[in-house]
């Protein structure tokens, strides 16, 4: 099945209330620009040198998301355009975004990435941390918190997914408000899962481009 069917087939699976962020690591222009011309204008990258260099050359009316762990000295490549970091998981972080949001003129949207996996190798604040970390990040100027982000263990066991998930959801409705507003879970094998316990925005990349 080509790219724009899969697409389509996934879009209409999905609620109209949540944003699909079509995940295209590692794969080329043309890839991509199927998936601009059946429509899609979210797109998602987790390494800066690609997404720099993409950026670069596709359409200027792409919405990209940083999804992957950031480095402190890589923001300054993307603060010029990108649209969300989703990764956002220390205070020095935010500070260094706010620092380069600042030098472009901008305000750059964040979320903040919480830790719920069993794994220990994935990144996030503890789900205690998150309100003292909202607090603190009203100290910059050229940041906005928008939401939060997260990252299920990696597994088969469809019921331990749905526990993870849960909780944060389960945080993210003490802390939704105005601003705060997305739940970034889900992603190619989980999201009908994240959908189910009130994800506001998937990530999906091998489900619409296919193997990496």
């Amino acid at each position: 099945m080509c790219v724009s069917k899969k697409l389509k087939a996934i879009q209409n699976s999905m609620p109209k209330t949540v944003t699909l962020v079509a995940v295209s690591k590692t794969k080329p222009k043309t890839a991509i620009m199927e998936a601009y011309q059946s429509g899609q204008r979210v797109f998602g990258e987790n390494k800066v040198q690609e997404l720099v260099e993409k950026a670069a050359l596709l359409p200027e009316d792409i919405n990209w998301h940083m999804i992957g762990h950031l480095q402190r000295n890589k923001v300054k490549l993307i603060a010029p355009f990108v649209s969300l970091i989703h990764g956002v998981d220390s205070l020095k972080l935010l500070k260094e975004i706010d620092k380069r949001a600042a030098q472009n003129k901008r305000v750059i949207n964040c979320l903040l990435q919480v830790h719920i996996a069993k794994e220990s190798t994935k990144f996030g604040f503890g789900i205690n941390e998150i309100t003292q970390v909202i607090k603190d990040a009203k100290q910059f100027e050229n940041i906005r918190i928008t939401g939060l982000m997260g990252m299920a263990t990696f597994t088969d066991n469809d019921e331990q997914i749905s526990i993870e998930f849960k909780s944060l959801k389960d945080i993210f409705d003490k802390v939704r408000n105005q601003d705060i507003s997305i739940l970034s879970i889900g992603m190619s094998g989980d999201y009908q899962i994240a959908i189910e316990q009130g994800s506001t925005m998937v990530r999906i990349g091998s489900a619409i481009f296919g193997a990496r």
